[in-house]
């Protein structure tokens, strides 16, 4: 059946029994997931938990095994056997203190063959100012990178990364560091571009209670298995609390309070297997 949700991307991804091993230790098992076109994904857990393994695993970069499956809204009812367009914001982006180079030079040098080095055309710097423009980091253009703050470069690479417009967003981590008017602000921009954009959004985050005002979905990923659930669900369960303690949700209840109207971590899982 074909994801109802989606509308221009091929992005509902069913994943059925994904396990990940590194050497002799296992880091994921039977890991069964859906992830709903045109929703912001938070993928929580304790550090070493195996996010960014299971976002690899996406990628597929690292070794796995069970099925990862991509459906077409553009194809219906049918599967895509091709991999979306993905696009990916790491958690920091190295830069030389002493590198002259430019917010412009660094988006030109993307998107353009020709050697940054050479003088910009005009034409050059319009597409340049486009590219920054979809994130309001268009001001930017004329600054070197090394002096840009950690929510300015992530401003930039948000811009690369929705350059051409994916059908997936990765995000891991990228607001690490950041101050907390920087944070609102970060994920103020991203819920801006999934509904502008029609983007479905992968994010792992350890904010929980700003994630929790912009996630439509949480992936919790603890002890080698992942559950998934709206923000009340997976908050409330009784596994998220004893690992992050209670959360206060953006109505003012806590998760303790939503653990009442939620089901337990099991139960989550088992309702996630049946809808795959």
């Amino acid at each position: 059946m074909a994801c109802i949700l989606g509308k221009k991307h091929v992005c509902c991804t069913r994943i059925e029994h994904l396990g990940v091993v590194a050497g002799r230790e296992e880091i994921l098992r039977d890991v069964n997931l859906h992830l709903h076109c045109g929703e912001l994904t938070a993928i929580v857990g304790r550090n070493g938990a195996g996010k960014s393994t299971f976002m690899k695993a996406l990628l597929d970069v690292i070794p796995h095994t069970g099925t990862i499956t991509f459906e077409s809204a553009r194809k219906s009812k049918f599967f895509s056997a091709v991999k979306p367009r993905f696009g990916y914001v790491p958690q920091s982006l190295a830069v030389d203190e002493a590198s002259p180079v430019s917010v412009e030079d660094l988006v030109l040098s993307c998107v353009s063959k020709k050697p940054v080095w050479l003088p910009h055309s005009k034409a050059d710097k319009q597409k340049a100012y486009e590219i920054l423009r979809m994130t309001n980091a268009q001001a930017l253009a004329d600054r070197r990178v090394c002096d840009l703050s950690g929510g300015e470069i992530q401003r930039v690479m948000l811009s690369l990364a929705i350059t051409p417009v994916p059908d997936i967003l990765l995000l891991d981590e990228p607001v690490s560091g950041v101050d907390r008017t920087g944070l609102k602000n970060f994920y103020d921009l991203v819920s801006s571009l999934r509904r502008d954009y029609d983007i479905t959004i992968l994010l792992i985050t350890h904010d929980l209670d700003l994630v929790a005002k912009h996630a439509d979905r949480i992936v919790f990923i603890n002890k080698n298995s992942a559950v998934s659930g709206t923000v009340a669900e997976i908050y409330g369960s009784k596994e998220f609390i004893k690992v992050f303690g209670k959360i206060e949700l953006k109505d003012g209840s806590d998760s303790t309070e939503a653990q009442e109207d939620s089901d337990s971590t099991d139960e989550i899982q088992e309702s996630e297997k049946g809808d795959l």
